[in-house]
């Protein structure tokens, strides 16, 4: 799902009640790397699955990540600080955008955006559910193109995230592998449209 540009949070539970919010501030002040990997499930309206698939992923706050699907998705996402690619490697097509454009109230800006996340979103503690404290985040962008994320936190840090779009389809991420803060190499972040792709978008 081409809207998850996403990364990971990671750090230490300091309080039980109002933990969520304080957790993804200390996480967006704190956290400048991080890599791991994810699974991730998608269901329709009526909570049927449709789609299942893996993969890995990095990010360089801000605006710099590679988020890599696995078959038989195959798509490779990168944000290079200034555009975003998405690459599918079955269709050999690249669809570019400008990062300011891409990122806004989407996900990504939650995880590998700047700090200022309350500028595009609503924050709200939203309870506890199947062993995790979670998060809601409401995009103040109408034109998000998503009702709401959540994401769901225990004593090791982020475990899920949760996407609901506009027609009532919900996408679930787990993570697995968590490094904060890990080394990362610049090259992972730059991306060059292989020979004979289609590039489309903002070039």
């Amino acid at each position: 799902m081409r809207s998850f540009l996403l990364a990971v949070l990671f750090f230490s539970v300091t309080s039980v009640q109002a933990a969520a919010i304080e957790r993804f501030k200390a996480f967006a002040k704190a956290t400048q790397t991080a890599r791991g990997s994810f699974e991730q499930k998608v269901y329709d309206r009526d909570r049927r699955l449709s789609q299942e698939s893996k993969g890995s992923f990095v990010f360089n706050r801000p605006g710099k990540f590679r988020w890599v699907y696995d078959k038989p998705v195959d798509q490779v996402i990168v944000g290079d600080g200034d555009r975003v690619w998405i690459y599918d490697r079955g269709l050999a097509q690249v669809t570019v955008r400008k990062l300011a454009r891409a990122l806004g109230s989407t996900p990504a800006a939650l995880l590998a955006g700047s700090t200022d996340v309350e500028g595009a979103f609503e924050l709200a503690e939203s309870g506890a559910k199947d062993g995790l404290e979670w998060l809601e985040a409401k995009p103040k962008d109408r034109e998000a193109g998503f009702e709401k994320i959540r994401m769901g936190f225990n004593a090791s840090g982020l475990q899920a995230m949760e996407l609901t779009d506009n027609f009532g389809q919900t996408t679930l991420l787990r993570f697995t592998s968590l490094q904060p803060n890990a080394k990362v190499d610049p090259k992972e972040f730059r991306f060059e449209p292989p020979k004979g792709a289609d590039v489309l978008g903002d070039k």
